[in-house]
């Protein structure tokens, strides 16, 4: 049997809730849904580390936050220096043809981590080089395309419209819709199918930077979502642990209000991208059959991280709360495959690192012993190794990041979560079954003292011996110095 061909998706900042599969009321999302019902989707899918560069090293190496050391957001570490062993590095030297379009946030920015060729946009100027700037060709291949077509200036920039890259501010792209980068994004995808070598299997990294900001659908996307109900705070009986750091009415706020009018369209604007890339995606989907590839072609839908969008005040990502931490995650293995399950709904708790070796798995390719994630081929389809008495699942998931001045740190099984603040020593529990909205902070009340007791001393094992001094004396301790990368990772990088 030839090896199957293999396509992940990865979209930026998208609300784990956020899929007509998922039951969302307002989001339509049909072409993921019938995605999600070809394959298996996972209810309690997390990024552990759920920003941006973190979560996406996760992503490429198959690694926890403790093995590859970025426990925060921090820009220009080389990427090949700490994580030589990639996905696309993997899937390459078992034969496969390997491309990336769209976003990697990676250093430097061409940087091609594994990959035959990379067509790039990763839709910032902020952790561009600072002598590069100013000018895209160096990390940019869609702003540099955008000044080349019809109309077009020698020196637009794609959000002249001014919505910024973390702003809440929402307004309908400006140009024509082919223009916009998720149809860039889409079309370059499409394109390269003609171009691929059909001699080979391939490996497509297609990456959307949306629906990260700026806000800037096409028009008829973000009149879908105009007409919601308006938006309403809902707050918790635990949100005075942030009151230090509000900051209301900025629009690039993390955490603080906003006028309701704001946020309910920065709402219209988030969920009208994501129907966008919806549509592409179904550009794809429809390419692979035209190519005759549909059947032999395993696909799997996630994001690096959520959004908060108002929930408990909160916007933006970082934090290890629902919309934050909790990503979507679809695995769909290739139609073909006699052995696949479809429409599977997967209970256990998984992890971003648990794609590199999934995907290897599934494609029949060696899995690195670099990797700490788990293969979930288990889950979506019916192997001999995967009925043979499989090894237990992971019980809880290990999440942190650094923020606020300090290390948010979070334990769940996707039923239970249990958070820590480690400057100011505040803790939330809370029963997601009960309480998906994450309303009731439970640790305070004494007859949640065993249940407190139990996921308490779940982070304290997994935080035991860490170069900051979390722990002492097998307890928790307040005020100890963070870094936002361990110190392995950080030896490597300065070579």
């Amino acid at each position: 049997m030839n090896k199957p061909n293999v396509i992940l998706i990865c979209v930026d900042e998208w609300r784990g809730d956020c899929l007509g599969a998922e039951g969302h009321p307002y989001v339509q999302t049909p072409h993921l849904d019938e995605l999600a019902a070809k394959g298996a989707r996972f209810r309690h899918a997390y990024s552990a580390t759920p920003t941006c560069v973190p979560a996406r090293v996760a992503l490429f190496t198959g690694q926890s936050q403790e093995r590859h050391g970025r426990v925060g957001y921090e820009e220009g570490v080389k990427f090949d220096d700490v994580h030589p062993v990639t996905l696309a590095g993997e899937f390459g030297r078992a034969g496969y043809q390997t491309q990336a379009i769209g976003k990697l946030h990676v250093y430097p920015e061409r940087n091609r981590v594994g990959f035959d060729e990379v067509i790039l946009h990763d839709g910032f100027l902020h952790h561009a080089r600072k002598e590069h700037r100013r000018d895209f060709k160096f990390f940019d291949d869609y702003v540099p395309w955008l000044r080349r077509q019809p109309g077009v200036s020698a020196d637009e920039e794609y959000f002249d419209h001014g919505a910024g890259c973390n702003s809440t501010v929402a307004r309908p792209w400006d140009k024509a819709e082919r223009l916009h980068p998720t149809s860039w994004t889409g079309s370059q995808a499409v394109e390269w199918l003609y171009r691929r070598d059909p001699t080979v299997p391939f490996f497509l990294y297609l990456s959307f930077h949306r629906p990260h900001p700026p806000y800037d659908p096409p028009s008829w996307a973000m009149d879908m979502y105009l007409d919601l109900p308006a938006f309403e705070r809902r707050l918790g009986d635990w949100e005075h642990h942030y009151e230090s750091v509000r900051t209301n009415g900025n629009h690039q706020l993390s955490f603080g209000t906003l006028a309701p009018a704001v946020t309910h369209r920065a709402r219209a604007g988030y969920y009208g991208l994501m129907t966008q890339i919806d549509l592409q995606l179904m550009r794809v989907f429809e390419a692979l059959n035209e190519f005759d590839l549909a059947d032999d072609t395993i696909i799997a839908f996630t994001s690096d991280h959520g959004e908060m969008l108002g929930d408990h005040d909160f916007y933006r990502k970082a934090v290890g709360y629902e919309g934050s931490a909790r990503v979507p995650l679809i695995v769909m293995p290739a139609p073909n495959d006699p052995a696949a399950q479809r429409g599977g709904v997967v209970d256990e708790v998984v992890e971003l690192r648990d794609i590199m070796p999934t995907l290897l798995e599934l494609a029949g390719v060696p899995i690195p012993e670099s990797c700490d994630g788990k293969s979930l081929a288990r889950f979506v389809r019916e192997s001999p190794s995967a009925s043979s008495d499989p090894e237990p699942w992971r019980e809880w998931l290990h999440g942190e990041h650094v923020y606020f001045g300090q290390s948010l740190q979070w334990v769940t099984d996707g039923h239970v979560k249990y958070l820590w603040a480690s400057e100011w020593g505040t803790e939330e529990l809370f029963d997601l079954d009960a309480d998906p909205g994450e309303f009731h902070n439970l640790a305070p009340l004494p007859e949640h003292a065993g249940l407190l007791k139990l996921w308490k001393e779940r982070l304290i094992a997994d935080l035991t011996g860490r170069e900051e001094g979390f722990v002492h004396h097998g307890e928790l301790v307040t005020g100890a110095p963070v870094v936002t990368m361990l110190s392995h990772a950080r030896a490597l990088a300065q070579k």
